[in-house]
Formats: structure tokens, C-alpha cells, sequence
């Protein structure tokens, strides 16, 4: 039967979120219903509420979730009542083009769950990413759900759902960091700093932390960065080169999303060095670039989509290494929230106050 639970929801663009009764059905072939236990307060919660990703209100918000699996629909063999997931938002199909050549990570149909949860009154809701986790259960595609350790705590793992995943991955999945790089990130909120973390995982000989907010860089410093540039105060691609010998980074992550902190990420690299775009730009923004400097810097430009993880892959294996000590996600969490104080979180992470809210069910 439908479960009535509750769930933060986003009416209207620009107005307040509130706690809302949602309904969530019986999952269907393919579905699964979880309990979620912990869910982080994302950025890209906040570009829903102000309408920023599109304009189909109401928006279930939350998609930054671990919990466990309650119910499983007919035909699903991956995960079963019991299980603890992390939740992704890019379940993949196995059968595109770039499934069919052995990289689902980049696939092109990924997929959610395909009823809809809603209000007592039958309205239809978007869910955020196709997640929906401000909420006591909701209903996903049995895909996006990655079990992994139970031992983890559920706040800490379910940030690896969006941020700190994407941050990770741009450094150690798309911009292939090694043994002895040099890695420079800019722009140092959640995903940048998981960027960071990324770098040293990788084994970085030196990572360079750039941001305009000195409270930020200090973060980025307790988690690994060897040296940090205030771009307020510095110009931070003479800054980098300074850093690095005159070269330049071999490794540079943009995590900001911006055309003037690209062009300071292009000229920041070595030659035939990386540029990854892991910021996410508004679609007004452009970028303009000597074409010769494009040619004659060598190199690879390129961007992150989710870190290109593949959950099945990476989630599991980043759990083992948190649970050995090794990678510390305790530290992306600044504070435990419960569900009715999500509207105040965005406030506080606007502000730049906190790393990652996490909402606790």
C-alpha cells in the first residue's frame, strides 16, 4: 500500500521549503522504496528552489541520501530489503552506446524511478535528481541505490551521493591525478574541497587550494591542501606558477563555474597539462580563449560529469577506505539538522558558513 511520509517540498520558485505529508507508492518493476537515514543539503537543492534547473514545481528536494532498502519491486536482483545504500542519481541503462563499449560511467540514458511520488491531493512531484531524499522513504530506480558496508555512518556516506563524489572523481577518475602531480583546485566549497581529498588520495605531491574566502581555505588546508592562494589578494595563476616552479600545475580543477575562473584554470596548468570543469555554469555563460593557446598549450580540456564515477565501482570502494581511516568524510559535515530546518541550512551554506549540512531521519 502507498506510505504517507514526510518530505521537504519546494512550491514555488524563490519561497520557502517546507515539511509537507508526500505519498509514496509501492515500488514497481525495476523500483525500489528506501528508508533514508541521513540526507547532506546540496547546492543544487538550492538552484531548485530558486528555479534554477527548470520549472516543474513541486520539487521533492534532497538527492544527497544513504538509507536502507524497505521494499524492492518484481525483477530487481541487485539489492533486497535490508541492505544499506548510498542513493546516485544516474542509474544506467546497460545498453547505450557507451554502455555497449564498456563505460557506463559516461552513460548517455540513465534512468530514475518511473511513478511519480505526490501530495495527499494526487499532484505530481519532482523529485530532486530523481532522488527526492528530505524525506522519511522515497521511491528510486533499484540502480540508483549502491550497497555498500553497513558499518559506515549514514551521514558521512551519503555524501559521497553528489559532492563529494564529483570532487573526488574529477581529480582521480577524469583528471587521472598520479603519483608525484601537482594539483590545483579553485574554488574550495564541498566539491572542490573533495577535490582536494581526491588529489592526496591519488598520491599529489603538491596540492594547491584557491579561493576568495580565507575561512574556506583553511578548510581545504585541514584536508590536505599543502599550500592555499587567496585570489582576492593574488593573482592565482602566478601564484601557481610560483608554486610550481614556474611550470605550472600538471592537474588543475575548476570547481567553481565560472568563465574568469576557467581562464585562470587554463593559463594555470603546465604544458600538456589537464583542466577539469567540475563547476557548474548558468547557460548565459561563455568563454573566449586564443585558439592558438589552445593548440599550442597541448594538454587535455575537459569536464566531470559526476566526478565520471561509476557508483557500483567507486561508492564501495571509497566506504572501504573511510571505514580503514583513510579517507576522512567525517570531516564534510559540519552539522546534523533535522528535516524542518533545511530552509535555515540553505541560508547558512549560502553564507559560505558551512561545509555540508546533513539532515538526520
Amino acid at each position: 500500500m502507498p506510505q504517507h511520509v514526510r518530505g521537504v517540498v519546494a512550491r514555488a520558485k524563490g519561497e520557502a521549503v517546507h515539511v509537507e505529508t508526500i505519498v509514496v507508492p509501492d515500488p514497481g518493476p525495476g523500483e525500489a522504496v528506501v528508508k533514508v537515514q541521513a540526507c547532506g543539503v546540496c547546492h543544487t537543492d538550492l538552484h531548485y528552489r530558486e528555479g534554477g534547473i527548470n520549472d516543474d514545481f513541486p520539487f521533492l528536494l534532497g538527492h544527497e541520501a544513504a538509507g536502507v532498502v524497505e521494499q524492492v519491486g518484481p525483477d530487481v536482483t541487485d539489492v533486497a530489503a535490508g541492505d544499506f545504500v548510498i542513493l546516485n542519481w544516474r542509474a544506467v541503462c546497460g545498453r547505450c552506446r557507451a554502455c555497449r563499449r564498456g563505460r557506463p560511467q559516461y552513460c548517455f540514458d540513465t534512468h530514475n524511478a518511473r511513478q511519480k511520488m505526490t501530495l495527499p491531493d494526487g499532484t505530481e512531484l519532482s523529485a530532486a535528481l530523481g532522488v527526492g531524499a528530505f524525506a522519511e522513504k522515497t521511491l528510486v530506480a533499484a540502480g540508483q541505490c549502491t550497497k555498500v558496508d553497513p558499518a559506515a555512518s549514514p551521514a558521512a556516506a551519503g555524501l559521497l551521493g553528489c559532492g563529494v563524489m564529483a570532487g573526488i572523481g574529477a581529480a582521480i577518475n577524469t583528471g587521472g591525478v598520479g603519483r608525484g602531480d601537482t594539483v590545483a583546485v579553485i574554488g574550495c566549497g564541498g566539491v572542490g574541497d573533495a577535490a582536494v581529498v581526491g588529489a592526496r588520495l591519488a598520491g599529489a605531491a603538491k596540492v594547491i587550494a584557491v579561493d576568495i574566502d580565507d575561512r574556506k581555505l583553511s578548510t581545504a588546508k585541514s584536508l590536505g591542501a599543502t599550500h592555499t592562494v587567496n585570489s582576492r589578494t593574488a593573482d592565482p595563476v602566478e601564484a601557481i606558477r610560483h608554486l610550481t616552479g614556474g611550470f605550472g600545475a600538471d592537474v588543475v580543477i575548476e570547481a567553481v563555474g565560472r568563465p574568469e575562473t576557467y581562464r585562470q584554470a587554463f593559463y594555470a596548468r603546465d604544458l600538456a597539462g589537464t583542466v577539469v570543469l567540475v563547476g557548474v555554469p548558468t547557460p548565459e555563460m561563455t568563454v573566449e580563449l586564443p585558439l592558438l593557446d589552445v593548440f599550442g598549450r597541448g594538454g587535455a580540456l575537459t569536464s566531470s560529469w559526476y566526478g565520471d564515477c561509476l557508483p557500483s565501482r567507486d561508492f564501495p570502494m571509497l566506504i572501504d577506505l573511510y571505514l580503514q581511516g583513510r579517507l576522512d568524510l567525517d570531516a564534510f559535515v559540519s552539522e546534523t539538522i533535522a528535516l524542518d530546518e533545511v530552509e535555515d541550512a540553505f541560508a547558512r551554506m549560502h553564507k559560505g558558513d558551512v561545509l555540508r549540512s546533513v539532515v538526520i531521519l
